[in-house]
């Protein structure tokens, strides 16, 4: 079985992304952290989110998971959880930066707002990606705006969008939030970009790795 484990306390994040998986045929049984913070914004939320993580990864991992998923684009506890479990994890930032470098020379992220900007840098660096990267960018939206009004903030994000192509030269977007995983539906701009998210690339590689 693979585990999606959100490691906030909104379920409907969770829901979002089982059902974004299911549509690319990977079945996942999906997890919410209780203990954790409604949303995961900033350093002090990734902070707080870690120890109830920890504690459904180990459960997960007991439980005979194959292949486990990190639902935060923060890849918030990633070292962690791959310390104490017996199978891979895998963090949706971590699995869309792979799929980004496979698919262009260069790509850029959008995100949700200024505090995570710092964070999803050093992500990036540390994975070994920072010559791919052109712009870690925010659009301004709070992670559970996008969930509680997928319509009326898509507009936002699909803003910040075209500005990375335009201004950044990239034809390949990261969509820098689990919260963002509606937006390719919003998105019907024509030519070569291609958006990635997150959720879609982990289960991908968690069903390849579960096998």
């Amino acid at each position: 079985m693979i585990v999606l484990i959100n490691p906030n306390s909104t379920k409907a994040m969770t829901q979002a992304m089982v059902e974004t998986a299911s549509k690319v045929g990977v079945k996942l049984i999906g997890w919410t952290s209780l203990e954790g913070p409604a949303a995961i914004q900033g350093p002090e939320d990734g902070a707080a989110c870690i120890p109830p993580l920890l504690t459904l990864v180990r459960k997960a991992s007991d439980a005979g998971a194959k292949t486990i998923i990190i639902g935060c684009f923060d890849d918030t506890g990633l070292d962690a959880a791959r310390n104490i479990a017996s199978c891979p994890v895998i963090g949706i930032g971590q699995a869309a930066y792979h799929m980004a470098v496979l698919s262009a020379r260069r790509f850029s992220v959008v995100t949700t707002l200024a505090v995570s900007v710092p964070i999803l840098e050093d992500n990036i660096h540390a994975y070994g990606f920072t010559s791919k990267l052109s712009r870690v960018r925010a659009c301004g939206v709070p992670v559970l705006d996008l969930e509680t009004d997928p319509a009326g903030t898509a507009p936002a994000v699909i803003g910040e969008i075209k500005r990375a192509v335009a201004e950044d030269k990239v034809d390949v977007v990261v969509l820098g939030c689990a919260g963002m995983v509606h937006i390719p539906a919003y998105f019907f701009e024509e030519g070569h970009l291609r958006l990635i998210d997150g959720v879609t690339s982990a289960a991908q590689l968690a069903f390849l790795l579960a096998k």
